[in-house]
């Protein structure tokens, strides 16, 4: 099938995963287009960058040039003018997950990295010391890594190496991406209540991780967390290997001697020290899963800690945007409360003695919802000071169901933070830029593009 399919056209292609795929089709001398109305950087820079047109909004001339083969995006539903025009004339479709599982996983030793917090660091890492050591994986990432310059490549190697979301796979298909990822060894990071807007409780979650986990073969490995009590009843199984990693003593894989920098972080195993240029005890778990999992394929303790040294991060992963006016500008993808507070206690090591802001954007389906509302105050905890912007796409939420942004700020306020609401990006830069000192740190929180938001502080940072 895919041997004759020349054109591919991508109906949402901003998203990370769809951008990266399509850029990795184009690289295999397919014509590849796509549309979003979501156009912002860094995926339009990116799709940019690669010559690949992106056609604003959504259309159905946008499908004038009839492409083989139309790959319609998690994002997009019934109503829209795409997806309805390849409906009404039955143009061959299929969604990311599909197009992965039978262009370009099936045959693979697949190494799925799935779990609530953490997929896109640990799948990055696990891709470098695969890419490192010589042994050119196939991969698909939800963020771009700078090592690897692209969230998705695809090789002849038989190592396929994929981030696994839990998040639904399209319209058209309501079951968890990862359920198409064909796993050979499944890492679970962690289990938690997300996505409020496909999951109605945790039980559901651990539901579809069921499915998942009954994916591995008898031949795989199933790496889970064992310190997660969420996770912990999923991993009595005995369909497959079961290895359990984590903090705690009775994990197989057991990190120990934990030692934070301010830019790096160390900790044992009971055979190897292990040093890692990124900061947190959040970074130590990732990093523990892919020691776990790189060992199980075959790779050496020297070989993981070689790839470990020239790891550089990844792009939206308290990446620093700039500094204007000595001050910090950091974006970070976080938007789940564990993820904001984690990161938040990580920036703290880095950056003991500053005053760290906190912006947050209420954008997720999960976010903008009231089901954090409390653990959200928490969240902000080793921060001194925290915006947060008006809920997004406030109006297709009932008032019952929204996030309350005064009420959080109340509870912040409560708390002895400095804590106000400012609805625009253009009054956040205002109030930020009237307040910060050199040497502060601004962390920008969301998962979209905020309005360029990250730009405008450091334009408005740098005026003298």
């Amino acid at each position: 099938m895919f041997a004759q399919i020349r054109s591919v056209h991508f109906v949402g292609i901003c998203g990370t995963a769809m951008a990266s795929t399509a850029a990795a089709l184009q690289e295999k001398g397919l014509e590849v287009t796509g549309s979003d109305q979501n156009v912002y950087p860094p995926m339009s820079t990116f799709l940019a960058d690669r010559g690949i047109a992106v056609m604003s909004g959504y259309a159905e001339k946008n499908l004038a040039h009839k492409p083989d083969l139309v790959v319609i995006g998690n994002a997009i539903s019934r109503g829209n003018p795409e997806a309805e025009h390849v409906l009404d004339h039955k143009l061959p479709y299929c969604s990311l997950p599909e197009l992965l599982k039978h262009f370009f996983i099936r045959g693979k030793r697949s190494l799925v990295v799935a779990g609530t917090h953490g997929k896109t660091t640990t799948t990055s890492l696990l891709a470098w010391v695969f890419e490192h050591n010589g042994l050119n994986p196939s991969f698909l990432i939800g963020g771009i890594p700078n090592n690897l310059g692209q969230g998705a490549r695809f090789t002849d190697s038989p190592w396929f190496i994929i981030e696994g979301d839990e998040y639904d796979t399209a319209f058209f298909d309501k079951r968890s991406k990862f359920i198409h990822y064909l796993p050979e060894v499944a890492i679970i990071n962690n289990l938690e209540f997300d996505h409020a807007d496909i999951f109605p409780d945790l039980a559901a979650v651990q539901t579809s991780f069921k499915h998942f986990i009954r994916l591995v073969p008898r031949n795989g490995l199933l790496l889970g967390n064992g310190d997660d009590r969420n996770l912990a009843p999923l991993l009595e199984v005995t369909h497959c290997p079961v290895k359990r990693f984590g903090l705690g003593e009775t994990n197989a894989v057991q990190a120990f001697n934990l030692r934070f920098g301010p830019t790096a972080t160390e900790f044992e195993i009971p055979s190897f020290k292990f040093h890692l240029n990124l900061v947190g005890e959040l970074n130590v778990r990732n990093a523990l899963a892919v020691v776990a999992c790189a060992k199980h394929c075959g790779l050496k303790n020297h070989q993981i800690q070689s790839a470990f040294d020239t790891f550089t991060g990844i792009r939206r992963r308290m990446e620093v945007r700039g500094i204007a006016g000595g001050v910090s500008v950091i974006d970070d993808f976080g938007h789940h409360p564990t993820a904001i507070r984690e990161t938040l206690r990580a920036l703290r090591i880095r950056y003991p003695h500053q005053k760290l802001w906190a912006i947050f954007e209420p954008r997720t389906n999960t976010t903008r919802r009231n089901v954090f509302q409390a653990e959200l105050a928490a969240a902000f905890a080793d921060a001194d000071a925290v915006v947060v912007a008006q809920v997004a796409r406030l109006e297709l939420l009932a008032p019952q169901e929204r996030l309350d942004p005064q009420k959080l700020i109340q509870d912040l306020v409560g708390a002895g933070k400095s804590a106000v609401y400012l609805p625009d990006v253009e009054s956040i830069v205002g109030h930020v830029a009237a307040a910060a000192r050199g040497g502060d740190v601004v962390c920008v929180f969301s998962n979209g593009g905020f309005g360029g938001i990250h730009g405008k502080l450091l334009e408005r940072l740098g005026r003298p």
